[in-house]
């Protein structure tokens, strides 16, 4: 059966109620050391009109078929489509300064909302990487789009990098930050104790309920625990508390913390299984797009290491980027030099290698 998208009823948990995250100088009004007073671009509307996922803003919200399920997206500007994908534990909104920045510039720019998260449909299976590249290429086909700049950070990443392989005639251009090419995350997660220790948490994720107890406790306290602790140093007003309560609502919406956990599940559970193996040397298949790869030199979650070497997979103009001071979220720690380098790159007609 599948579990439909309630985003439109009121938030789960205090509506005034923000991040109980310290900042690290143990400041309990957050990181900046101030009463958080986000801008007109970061302020969400009010949760009644669209709930905890539909939040107000210059772009559209609307739901699209592909793939079996129904997915919602924020939409804004005209031009060549840029498709943008969400990482854990976010949802579409990570990408509220990217969506004007980017219709700014001449670009249709739409953040979808994953298989089980915000505002798309939750479905009982569906969570293998392939599976979730297929809904990504689904909503390209959806939108009547021959193809899009696929722009993926976190898991978003790891399903770009997989829809490139899977379906190249529909990528145009490829963007990953925050996350190695597959093939280099498991042998990074499986050879390299650091980056082991790094995502100490996929591991905890195998476990059967406790996870999904634990991100929705206490109004998702660990959602915003999980983003402030990856967050970089170098930018100190990121994440405030008006953020933190957004993810954290989300969060909170039913049978969401579980979809967001299965994928993780499905990439350490299946290592010795066929599809596993499968999709592993499916991975081997280069990548012919060209590639735009972002990482933060300050990563505590994805170690500048284990991303650095994805070029190795990449037959195509390579360019790769250290954003440096910056963590896990570069393009909310930095979001003007961020869209910058992103925006800069894709009216590049001659991408380096």
């Amino acid at each position: 059966m599948m579990v439909h998208d309630s985003s439109a009823s009121d938030p789960v948990g205090p509506k005034g109620r923000s991040g109980d995250p310290k900042d690290r100088s143990g400041d309990p009004k957050g990181r900046s050391g101030r009463d958080s007073t986000p801008s007109d671009a970061d302020r969400p509307g009010p949760a009644g009109a669209g709930g905890p996922v539909r939040l107000d803003g210059p772009w559209t919200h609307r739901d699209v078929a592909a793939n079996g399920a129904r997915f919602h997206i924020a939409e804004l500007g005209e031009g060549p489509l840029v498709l943008l994908l969400h990482g854990f534990p976010q949802f579409w909104w990570t990408w509220r300064h990217q969506l004007t920045a980017l219709a700014d510039a001449g670009y249709r720019a739409v953040a979808m909302d994953l298989r089980g998260v915000g505002g798309s449909d939750r479905t009982p299976r569906g969570y293998d990487p392939a599976n979730l590249a297929l809904d990504v290429t689904g909503v390209i086909r959806s939108l009547g789009e021959p193809d899009a700049a696929l722009v993926g950070h976190d898991l978003g990443g790891y399903l770009a990098w997989t829809a490139a392989v899977m379906r190249p005639k529909l990528v145009r251009r490829l963007v990953v930050s925050s996350m190695p090419h597959p093939r280099r995350w498991r042998s990074s997660m499986l050879s390299d104790f650091a980056q082991s220790r790094a995502g100490s948490y996929v591991w905890g994720f195998q476990r059967p309920w406790v996870p999904e107890r634990q991100l929705v406790a206490d109004d998702a306290a660990l959602v915003g625990r999980l983003i402030h602790d990856w967050a970089g140093p170098r930018t100190p007003e990121f994440p405030d508390d008006a953020t933190l309560d957004v993810y954290r609502r989300a969060m909170c919406i039913p049978s969401t913390a579980h979809c967001s956990i299965e994928p993780y599940r499905w990439m350490v559970r299946s290592l010795a299984r066929p599809d596993g193996i499968q999709f592993n040397r499916r991975m081997k298949l280069p990548v012919r797009v060209p590639t735009l790869h972002l990482h933060g030199s300050l990563d505590p979650a994805v170690r500048t290491r284990s991303a650095a070497g994805s070029g190795e997979y990449v037959e195509a103009p390579y360019r790769w980027r250290l954003f440096d001071g910056l963590g896990h979220f570069p393009h909310e720690e930095d979001p003007a030099g961020f869209s910058a380098e992103l925006i800069n790159w894709l009216k590049d007609t001659e991408p380096d290698r």
